[in-house]
């Protein structure tokens, strides 16, 4: 089932079905957005908060600000939920499960609003609502990074999906899914203010490349602290690995490396060091998950393996 892509996931609703479910929603008002999908007018005290959501941090200022929005304008794109059904003393009643639209849920709360647009998606098993709720979601609203990153990182773990079919579900790059996944790898305070925006994605890839933890940690204070730019930070990590090679006077061989480092990196599109002793040296390949070693040796020996 998961590997007919969500198209397979989610069939198409005919008008005249979209008709027959407003019936059953009790005549919650329906309309038909483009495309064919029906669009329902649902309480918002059945609507449920959905267990896999990926965003945890909801800025409060934002939601107010979003509230005001929808007071004057609506709610303009539908949230999206799946329904169940719960036992009451008066029988059984229906209860949508949100999927995607929560900063709208909770903003139209703020709003006052009684009812919210909704679209509902026949979804049948637990693992298919979670892997919706998680694409939906990476689809269709702004994540930060580190919720981008773990809700990748859920798809891998809970379908055993590879990060090119992870990037093909959520519409992305191998490349992209691969750079986010990374970024896990951080200590915990860095990853916090990044998902808090006190650290851009492109310092954090950068204090990646820091492979000592006290020098890591030192840098990232100095981010924060100085409001070091992208580049200013590059040049630090630059040359405190300069450092750590013990590296002293450039040497008129090192721009010749330099650029065949480069080449490689573009060419295998992951971290490459060369290192030099004497007349000889190594070459040192990064990778970061057995999926991406495999692409690696694909590409070295150029044929599958």
């Amino acid at each position: 089932m998961l590997g007919r892509g969500l198209e397979s996931l989610i069939p198409n609703k005919s008008v005249a079905d979209s008709a027959r479910e407003s019936q059953r929603e009790g005549g919650s008002r329906m309309t038909v957005v483009p495309g064919g999908e029906a669009v329902f007018q649902i309480e918002i005290d059945r609507i449920v908060p959905n267990p896999h959501q990926p965003r945890k941090n909801f800025d409060e200022e934002a939601l107010l600000e979003l509230a005001a929005s929808i007071r004057e304008l609506g709610i303009i794109q539908p949230l999206v939920v799946t329904k169940a059904e719960k036992e009451t003393e008066r029988g059984l009643e229906p209860e949508y499960q949100l999927i995607a639209g929560e900063r709208r849920l909770r903003a139209a709360k703020i709003a006052g609003l009684s009812t919210v647009p909704v679209i509902i998606k026949k979804v049948g098993e637990e693992k298919e609502k979670l892997e919706l709720a998680i694409v939906e979601n990476l689809q269709r609203d702004n994540l930060d990074p580190i919720e981008a990153a773990r809700s990748y990182a859920k798809l891998q773990e809970e379908f055993g999906l590879t990060q090119r079919e992870v990037a093909q579900r959520v519409g992305k790059s191998r490349e992209v899914v691969a750079n986010a996944l990374r970024l896990l790898n951080l200590p915990t305070p860095i990853q916090e203010a990044l998902s808090q925006g006190k650290l851009s994605d492109s310092q954090a890839r950068i204090l990646l490349a820091v492979t000592d933890p006290r020098e890591q940690e030192r840098l990232f204070q100095d981010t924060l602290q100085n409001n070091l730019s992208v580049r200013e930070l590059k040049a630090r990590v630059s040359r405190v690995k300069d450092g750590e090679k013990g590296q002293g006077k450039l040497s008129m061989l090192e721009p010749r490396l330099a650029f065949f480092e480069e080449r490689l990196k573009a060419s295998l599109q992951t971290k490459v060091t060369l290192k030099t002793s004497g007349n000889g040296g190594e070459i040192r390949i990064q990778y970061f998950s057995p999926e991406e070693l495999e692409e690696i040796a694909q590409k070295i020996l150029d044929r599958d393996i």
